[in-house]
């Protein structure tokens, strides 16, 4: 069946070129999520002031990948124990948040918090939200990665956490890279 999941785990290009390569995963869409305003723009979004989280929704099959196993590479490519964070990214735009959608992915995220909780140093500080709604980023946001592949931040940030995907979960990828 069909379902969704909307994480924000730092900036939304390095999220969606992740998931967009795993096996059951059906749709990535960059946006933002959380916030207080109606159809933020990108812009306002790296002011910080907007309350919203860049994020993706993903649309996947849950009888080829179930959420418990987006979640294990959510906690894997990126930093949960960093406020507001990722990488040289700050701001509470980059903030480590699930947004679920029932009780059932709420349950799920806080049992994967608890096991994995042991595997960092600091507390984790990843919010877990109700999901309300999803605002979708600009057209120019969509698949950043596999358009600008040669693009600094893209080699710097985004190649080595795809380089991690390929050694911790390479039995999830659709296909090899």
């Amino acid at each position: 069946m069909i379902q969704q999941a909307t994480l924000a785990n730092g900036c939304f290009w390095c999220t969606e070129t992740i998931y967009s390569r795993l096996h059951g995963v059906i749709l990535t869409k960059p946006g933002y999520s959380g916030g207080t305003i109606k159809n933020p723009s990108y812009r306002e979004i790296c002011q910080g002031t907007t309350g919203h989280a860049e994020c993706i929704q993903i649309e996947y099959d849950d009888t080829l990948i179930d959420f418990a196993t987006l979640l294990e590479v959510f906690f894997d490519t990126h930093d949960p124990t960093t406020l507001n964070k990722q990488g040289a990214d700050v701001g509470t735009q980059y903030r480590s948040v699930i947004f679920y959608h029932d009780e059932q992915q709420l349950q799920t995220a806080k049992d994967i918090k608890n096991v994995i909780s042991d595997k960092f140093d600091n507390p984790i500080v990843t919010e877990l939200t109700p999901f309300t709604i999803f605002y979708e980023a600009e057209l120019e946001h969509h698949d950043y990665y596999n358009l600008n592949p040669s693009q600094p931040y893209c080699s710097a940030v985004i190649s080595p956490k795809v380089k991690k995907l390929l050694t911790s979960h390479s039995k999830l990828l659709k296909e090899k890279l």
